[in-house]
């Protein structure tokens, strides 16, 4: 396969994944071109026992993991000042539709990447379980376990903010 065929069928799908795991559009793209400059430079250390896709995502992963552990060490970053990067053809393509969206975003956010990373790459990416333990380096079982714990954990986020915006709502009601 092309270099110029890989870029153009991944390319999209490696941004998206990673503008959801980092919450930062530039930061994406940008580590988006990492990625693919690794894949190009690395391509002889790819061995086909595993689908190319599982590959190029555990890159991607291991760049997002890296960046995530330096901005930690840098800086605090609001959500607002996350959503204010994202650009309008995002919200275009994507717009928010209520609070259900933001609350997601949020307790997305806020999940720990060992449980975020997972979910993300089976409830939005659509990766199976095994696909996911492939691209984790994590045996299958770890990779059923962490999607589990992120679900609940997402579950529980979205049902203490439905909460608050219900007590919030019955109060304006009076």
């Amino acid at each position: 396969m092309a270099f110029a065929e890989i870029v153009k069928i991944y390319k999209d799908k490696i941004v998206n994944f990673l503008c959801k795991f980092t919450g930062d559009y530039q930061k994406a793209v940008d580590l988006s071109q990492e990625t693919f400059m690794r894949v190009y430079f690395k391509a002889h250390k790819y061995r086909p026992v595993a689908p190319f896709s599982s590959w190029i995502y555990a890159i991607a992963s291991n760049l997002a993991k890296t960046e995530m552990k330096k901005m930690r060490k840098y800086a605090v970053i609001s959500l607002d000042e996350v959503q204010n990067r994202v650009p309008i053809e995002a919200y275009r393509k994507n717009p928010p539709d209520s609070g259900l969206t933001r609350n997601l975003k949020k307790a997305l956010d806020s999940l720990h990447p060992r449980y975020r990373i997972p979910v993300i790459l089976k409830d939005i990416e659509g990766f199976s379980q095994e696909e996911i333990a492939q691209i984790m380096k994590r045996p299958v079982g770890t990779i059923k376990a962490r999607i589990n714990r992120g679900r609940n954990y997402l579950k529980i986020e979205l049902e203490k903010a439905s909460c608050v915006e219900n007590s919030f709502m019955k109060k304006e009601e009076y």
